[in-house]
C-alpha cells in the first residue's frame, strides 16, 4: 500500500492554479521540449532542488548537485530510483560492475551516514558492487560504521591514488560518484583522473557559484516560458551578486546595499505589475555552498546596514570553515505551504536523477516564518511527501490535486536540473 500524503495546510487553498493549469493543459509540449534539450545536453547524474511555492510564483532557490538526502525519499519509490540509476549508469558506463562512492568527510552525521546507507543500497540493487572510498585521512583502513536509525552497516575504505586512477584496494571502477560537494576545495587524489568522475569536480561548490546557476536558470525559464506563453517571473527569481565582499571586515557593503535596494524595487515592481498585496524580501547567502550557514533575510537595505557583530559573523562563515567572500542576493519567495500538527512552515525538496523526477519530501521548520531559511536549527523532514512520483500529470484531476501540483513541482525541478546540465557543459568547454 502507497503511503499517504501528508496533509498541507495549504494544499487546497488553491495557490498557482493558472500557471499549473497551463502546465497540465501544455504536458505533451513540455515534455517534447525536455526530450529535445536532454538530447542536447545531458542530464546531471543526479541532482535535487529546493523549491519555494508562494502562491503567485513557484521557483527554485537552490539546486543541489551532491544531494545528501536520499533517506528522506518515501521507500515507495525504490523501484523507480534504482531504475533512474540503471539507466543513467548504463548511458556513462555500460560494462561497469563496481562503483565506488566518495562521501562527505562527516562520519558522526547520523542523518547524512544514512543518507549514503541508501545511496548504497539503491546502487546494489541496481546490479553493481559499491564500495565507499573515504576522503577523510582518519580512515586508513577499513572503518565499519554503524547506522542506528536503519540498522545497517557501512565499511568506510581509504580511497588510493594509482597512476590516473583511484581505486578501493585492489578495485579499480569504471565510475566514481562523488556523494561530497568538495567545499573544501578540489583534493590531488582526485586530479586528472582518466576514470568518469561523476558529477565532475568542477561543479564542486570550490568553483561553482549560485549565481552563474541562475543566470543559466534563466535562459531555460525565458525559454519554456517563450513556448507557454508567460511570463518567466512566474517561475524565475531575480537575483543580483557582490563578487568580493567581506562580512566581518565590511567591505563590499555599498555594493550589497545597493544591490538589496535596487532589487527590493524591481520585486516591488513586478508586485504592483501583478496586484500582489505581499512585502518583498530578498535573501542574502554565499554565492557558494552554505549548508544553511551564511543566510539572511533583507526587508530594506536598513536591515544590511545594521547588522551587528554577531549577525556578521554568522554571515562570514560557511561549510567546512570557508570565508565568505562573494554573496548572492535573491528574490525571496515566500512559501504558503504549512504542515504538521504544529503546522510547520514548509517548503518542498524534489530529487531527480538522470532526467527522471524519482521523488522528494518537505523541509520543515516550525520555528521559521514563511520568509525565512528553513535550514536551520529545528527542521526536520518528511518523507512521505510524493505519492506519486511528478513525472506526468493526471489530466482529469484539478490543477491544485496532489498529482498536478507535483507535476508542476517536478517541472520546475526538472528545469533547475537543465540549468545546471548547461552549467557543466559550459565548463567542459573551457576545458
Amino acid at each position: 500500500m502507497t503511503p499517504p500524503v501528508p496533509r498541507l495546510a495549504t494544499a487546497n487553498m488553491g495557490p498557482l492554479l493558472s500557471l499549473e493549469t497551463r502546465l497540465i493543459e501544455r504536458s505533451a509540449d513540455i515534455e517534447a521540449w525536455f526530450r529535445q534539450q536532454w538530447r542536447n545536453t545531458a542530464a546531471p547524474f543526479y541532482a535535487s532542488a529546493d523549491l519555494r511555492n508562494a502562491g503567485f510564483k513557484l521557483a527554485p532557490v537552490d539546486t543541489n548537485l551532491f544531494p545528501g538526502g536520499f533517506n528522506n525519499l518515501s521507500p515507495s519509490f525504490e523501484p523507480l530510483c534504482i531504475q533512474a540509476f540503471q539507466a543513467a549508469m548504463q548511458g556513462i558506463c555500460p560494462d561497469a560492475r563496481h562503483v565506488v562512492l566518495v562521501p562527505e568527510n562527516h562520519t558522526r552525521n547520523a542523518f547524512y551516514l544514512e543518507n549514503v546507507g541508501t545511496l548504497h543500497s539503491l546502487l546494489s540493487k541496481a546490479g553493481y558492487h559499491v564500495h565507499i572510498g573515504s576522503l577523510s585521512p582518519h580512515i586508513t583502513a577499513p572503518t565499519t560504521i554503524d547506522l542506528p536509525v536503519s540498522g545497517r552497516q557501512l565499511t568506510y575504505k581509504p580511497l588510493v591514488r594509482v597512476g590516473n586512477t583511484v581505486r578501493v584496494g585492489a578495485i579499480k571502477p569504471c565510475a566514481v560518484l562523488l556523494n561530497n560537494d568538495l567545499s573544501a576545495g578540489l583534493p590531488e587524489i582526485l586530479k586528472g583522473l582518466e576514470q568518469t568522475v561523476l558529477p565532475p569536480t568542477g561543479l564542486g561548490w570550490h568553483a561553482r557559484l549560485k549565481s552563474r546557476h541562475f543566470g543559466f536558470y534563466r535562459e531555460v525559464s525565458a525559454e519554456i516560458a517563450t513556448l507557454l506563453d508567460i511570463d518567466p517571473w512566474f517561475i524565475d527569481p531575480l537575483f543580483r551578486n557582490c563578487g568580493q565582499i567581506n562580512f566581518l571586515k565590511r567591505e563590499g557593503e555599498e555594493c550589497l546595499i545597493s544591490n538589496v535596494e535596487r532589487l527590493l524595487a524591481d520585486i516591488r515592481q513586478k508586485y504592483e505589475e501583478y496586484d500582489i498585496d505581499s512585502e518583498p524580501f530578498v535573501i542574502v547567502k554565499s554565492d557558494t555552498g552554505t549548508y544553511g550557514m551564511g543566510i539572511m533575510t533583507a526587508r530594506s537595505v536598513d536591515d544590511v546596514r545594521e547588522m551587528n557583530r554577531r549577525a556578521r559573523t554568522h554571515m562570514s562563515s560557511a561549510k567546512e570553515g570557508n570565508a565568505v567572500t562573494g554573496a548572492i542576493l535573491q528574490e525571496g519567495v515566500p512559501t504558503l505551504e504549512r504542515m504538521g500538527d504544529d503546522n510547520a512552515t514548509a517548503e518542498p525538496v524534489v530529487y531527480m536523477i538522470d532526467q527522471h523526477v524519482v521523488g522528494g519530501f518537505y523541509r520543515l521548520n516550525s520555528q521559521r516564518g514563511a520568509d525565512e531559511n528553513l535550514n536551520a536549527p529545528g527542521m526536520r523532514f518528511e518523507p512521505l511527501a510524493f505519492e506519486e512520483c511528478g513525472n506526468h500529470p493526471e489530466p482529469g484531476a484539478g490543477p491544485d490535486d496532489q498529482p498536478n501540483r507535483f507535476y508542476a513541482y517536478g517541472v520546475i525541478a526538472r528545469l533547475a536540473a537543465l540549468a545546471a546540465s548547461r552549467e557543466a557543459q559550459a565548463l567542459e568547454s573551457l576545458g
